[in-house]
C-alpha cells in the first residue's frame, strides 16, 4: 500500500480512468450531504490562497496491466460517493456558465470538464474518454448528463439526477463572486491517494474496514462485495449481470435500497432456521455462505439468492403474476406484519417447485392472515411473532403440507394461540374497529370476500351509521333512547355501526331515515356491507347489536379457523420428555420452604410473568428459566437470596446503582452474561427494571416490523 497527499485536481490530472467495480453500491449521497460538501467548498474557496480542505481518502487498485498505448484503469475501492458528487457539481457549474453571462477568471466550462470529467487524450476512444465509470444505471445517467444527451435512460438513477438538479439550483442562487470562490474551492480539495498493491494488499479486508465520511454500507453492499470482490473481472461480470443485476432490476432502485436488507435477513432465516440479529446479518451471511460456496460454487449460491429474491418480490413488492395469489397477498400486506415472510418465502419456494399446490398456498396465506387479524381483534400480544413464524420452518411436513401447517397453528401454546370462532366472535363485536390502522383493511375484506368484481381502496370512506358527533341531534337521541349517551359511547366505533359509503359528506349527522332514503342513501347502495339497512326502521342499540351478530358470523368465514381431528393433531404433537428430565418447583427446596427465598421468589415470579403474555416458565435442575422464545432471565435459588442470570451484555444494561456483575467468560449457572442478587423485597422494583431490559433487548434483536 502506498499513501500520498494530493489535491483532487492532481489526482485526476492524468489520463487514467477510475472505475467503480460492479460489486460496489450505487451512488447514495443525500441532498444534506451534498449541502455540507458545497458549503465546505465555498468556504475554502473564499479563504486565503493557501487554505485547503481535506475530503478523505480515495483507495484504488490497478485493474490490469498497462501498456505503452493504453493505461489500465484503476478500480476504486473507496471514494465513489465523493468523486461522483464533485463531478455532478462540476457539471452543474459548467452547464450554468454555458447558459449565463457570467465570466469567471481562470475557469471555463471546457477547462472544468477537462480537469474533472474527461480525459482529453482519449477524445477519440469512447471507452477511456470519461474519467469516472460508475455501475450500470448510475453510469448511464451520469454519461447522459455530462455528454448532454437529450434522451435519458428509461430507468435513470434518481440520486444522480436529484443531486445534479440540486446543485444547479444552488449554483443559480449564488453571486458571481461566490461562483468564483466555488470553482477555486474545488481546486483546493485535498485527498489521501492510497494505491493498493495487487500482490500484497487484500482489497476486501480494506473495503470492510474503511470508515469514510459517506453513508454506512448496507448489508446488500457488503454481501455483494463479499461475493464478487475476489473474483476475476470476467467472472465478476458474468455473475453480476447474470444474477445480481437482475435482482437490482427486479427490486427497482427504491425498493433495492429500502427492502433488500430485509430480504437478506428473511433469506438467512429460511436457510439457517435462525433469525439473524439486525447488526449481525452480514456476519451471519458469511458464516452461511462460505461452506455453501465451497460445496456448490459461487454461481449456484448467487442464483439461489436470486430465486428467493424473485419470491420476495412476489410476496412483498406486488409482483405476483397469478391473480388469485396476488389478491391473497395484497390482503395480507394490508396487515403490515413483515415477520411472516420467512415462513412464506419457504412456502413460496415449495409452491414454485410444485411441492405445494396453488390452492394450498392460498389457504396458507389466508390462515396466516386470519391468525394475525384474529389475535389483534382479541387483544392478544403480537410480540414474539418472529419466533412463532420461524418455527413453522421446522414444522412443515412436505408430504402433508397444509395439514402440518394447520396442526402447528393449533398446537401453539395458549399465549400464542389461534383464537377460536367463539373467542373471535365475542371480541369482534366489541372491539374498537375504527381508531386503528386496520379500519379500511377489515371493511374492504368484508366487501370483497369471494367477489370477482372487487372494489378498490379509496373508492369509499368509512361511515358511522350512528354519527360520531358528541352533539347528537335530538332525533338521534330519541332514536337511541333515554340512555343514548351510554349507547353512543359503547357502540360508536364497533362492528355493527360501521360501514362504507361514497356519500360521507352528504350523510353528515342526518337521521337514519334520511341516510336510508336520500339520493345515494342506504336503500340504493349496492355494497354488501349495506345489505339489509334499507329494511331497518329504527337505528337503535338493538339494531346495532343485531347487525354486529350477522357480520361477526360472516367474519368467521372471511378470517378462517380450521379444525383437525385429535388423531391428526396427535401426529404432530411434540413428544413429551421422559419423567427423568422433568422438574417442578418441588425440586427446589428453597422455593417451597418458608423463608426469605420463597417469599422473594413468589413476588418475583408474579412480576416477571406480568412483563408479557408470551413469557413462559420452566423449572430445570439447577435454576428456573423465564423465556420469551429463549431465556432472558434464569433464577438460581440460594439459601437467603435469588441469583438472577440476565441474558444481556454488561455494556448494554442501564444500571445506575452498579449492582450488575459481569460474568461473561466465567463459570456460572444460567444463560446470561450478567448476574444480580435479589436479597429483599425493597430491591424488586429496581431489579425488575434490569430484567425488563433483558427481555426488551431479546425482543428487539429478534424482531421485525409488526
Amino acid at each position: 500500500m502506498k499513501a500520498d497527499q494530493a489535491t483532487l485536481h492532481e489526482f485526476l490530472d492524468t489520463s487514467r480512468q477510475y472505475r467503480i467495480p460492479i460489486y460496489q453500491r450505487t451512488y447514495s449521497w443525500t441532498e444534506e450531504q451534498c449541502d455540507v460538501l458545497f458549503n465546505d467548498i465555498l468556504r475554502i474557496g473564499s479563504a486565503d490562497e493557501n487554505a485547503k480542505h481535506f475530503i478523505g481518502s480515495i483507495v484504488y487498485i490497478e485493474e490490469g496491466i498497462s501498456q505503452a498505448t493504453r493505461e489500465a484503469p484503476f478500480v476504486v475501492i473507496d471514494g465513489q460517493q465523493r468523486l461522483t458528487t464533485i463531478m455532478l457539481l462540476v457539471e452543474a457549474i459548467a452547464r450554468f456558465l454555458e447558459s449565463s453571462s457570467f465570466v469567471l477568471e481562470g475557469y471555463s466550462p471546457e477547462s472544468l470538464r477537462d480537469d474533472y470529467l474527461f480525459n482529453p487524450k482519449y477524445h477519440n476512444k469512447k471507452d477511456l474518454y470519461h474519467k469516472l465509470i460508475l455501475t450500470k444505471t448510475d453510469q448511464d445517467t451520469l454519461l447522459a448528463l455530462i455528454n448532454k444527451e437529450e434522451n435519458m435512460t428509461l430507468d435513470p438513477s434518481k440520486r444522480i439526477l436529484d443531486n445534479y438538479e440540486h446543485f444547479m439550483t444552488k449554483v443559480k442562487e449564488i453571486s458571481s463572486n461566490d461562483l468564483q470562490a466555488l470553482c477555486a474551492g474545488i481546486y483546493k480539495l485535498i485527498i489521501v491517494d492510497i494505491a493498493l498493491e495487487r500482490s500484497t494488499d487484500d482489497p476486501q479486508l480494506i473495503f470492510e474496514s474503511l470508515n469514510s465520511t459517506g453513508l454506512e454500507l448496507s448489508k446488500a453492499d457488503l454481501i455483494r462485495n463479499y461475493l464478487l470482490m475476489g473474483l476475476e473481472p470476467d467472472e465478476q461480470k458474468q455473475i453480476y449481470e447474470g444474477h445480481w443485476r437482475r435482482m437490482e432490476i427486479l427490486f427497482g432502485q427504491k425498493a433495492y435500497s429500502e427492502q433488500f436488507d430485509n430480504f437478506i435477513r428473511d433469506y438467512l432465516t429460511v436457510k439457517t432456521d435462525d433469525i439473524p440479529k439486525k447488526d449481525r446479518v452480514y456476519h451471519d451471511f458469511k458464516l452461511y455462505a462460505k461452506p455453501m460456496i465451497q460445496e456448490q460454487g459461487i454461481e449456484k449460491v448467487v442464483a439461489d439468492i436470486g430465486r428467493f429474491a424473485s419470491h420476495y418480490c412476489s410476496l412483498v413488492l406486488e409482483q405476483e403474476k397469478n391473480p388469485i395469489l396476488a389478491i391473497a397477498l395484497a390482503d395480507l400486506r394490508d396487515l403490515k406484519t413483515d415477520v411472516v415472510y420467512p415462513f412464506l418465502l419457504k412456502a413460496y419456494e415449495d409452491y414454485s417447485t410444485d411441492l405445494l399446490s396453488l390452492d394450498d398456498m392460498v389457504k396458507i396465506i389466508r390462515l396466516v392472515e386470519s391468525y394475525i387479524f384474529r389475535r389483534w381483534v382479541c387483544g392478544l400480544n403480537s410480540r414474539g411473532y418472529n419466533y412463532i413464524f420461524r418455527d413453522f420452518l421446522k414444522a412443515i411436513d412436505g408430504e402433508n403440507y397444509l395439514e402440518s401447517v394447520l396442526a402447528h397453528f393449533l398446537l401453539l401454546p395458549n399465549n400464542s394461540r389461534f383464537p377460536t370462532d367463539t373467542e373471535f366472535i365475542k371480541h369482534i363485536k366489541e372491539h374498537n374497529l375504527y381508531n386503528t390502522r386496520y379500519r379500511h383493511y377489515w371493511l374492504y375484506r368484508f366487501e370483497n370476500y369471494n367477489k370477482k368484481e372487487r372494489i378498490s381502496k379509496g373508492d369509499y370512506t368509512v361511515e358511522h351509521i350512528m354519527p360520531q358527533s358528541e352533539n347528537l341531534p335530538d332525533e338521534w337521541k330519541k332514536s337511541l333512547g333515554d340512555n343514548w349517551r351510554d349507547v353512543h359511547q359503547k357502540w360508536l366505533h364497533t362492528l355493527g355501526n360501521l360501514t362504507l359509503t361514497g356519500y360521507n359528506p352528504e350523510y353528515g349527522n342526518k337521521s337514519f331515515a334520511e341516510k336510508r332514503e336520500m339520493e345515494g342513501g342506504f336503500h340504493e347502495s349496492t355494497l354488501r356491507l349495506n345489505k339489509g339497512l334499507k329494511d331497518i326502521e329504527i337505528w337503535d342499540e338493538q339494531a346495532i347489536a343485531d347487525r354486529a351478530d350477522i357480520l361477526a358470523q360472516q367474519a368467521t368465514n372471511i378470517w378462517i379457523y380450521r379444525l383437525l381431528s385429535d388423531e391428526t393433531i396427535d401426529k404432530y404433537r411434540p413428544q413429551s420428555k421422559s419423567r427423568g428430565s422433568i422438574y417442578t418447583i418441588d425440586d427446589h427446596p428453597f422455593l417451597v420452604r418458608d423463608g426469605i427465598t420463597k417469599k422473594l421468589f413468589d413476588e418475583f415470579r408474579r412480576k416477571v410473568k406480568d412483563i408479557d403474555s408470551c413469557v413462559t416458565e420452566e423449572f430445570l435442575k439447577i435454576y428456573v428459566a423465564y423465556k420469551a422464545e429463549t431465556n432472558f432471565v434464569d433464577v438460581i435459588p440460594k439459601a437467603k437470596n435469588l441469583c438472577l442470570s440476565l441474558n444481556i451484555g454488561i455494556n448494554d444494561i442501564r444500571d445506575p446503582k452498579n449492582i450488575a456483575i459481569d460474568v461473561a467468560g466465567k463459570r456460572h449457572w444460567g444463560n446470561g452474561d450478567v448476574e444480580v442478587h435479589l436479597r429483599s423485597s425493597d430491591e424488586i422494583s429496581y431489579i425488575m427494571d434490569l430484567v425488563r431490559q433483558a427481555f426488551d433487548r431479546q425482543m428487539e434483536n429478534g424482531s421485525y416490523t409488526v
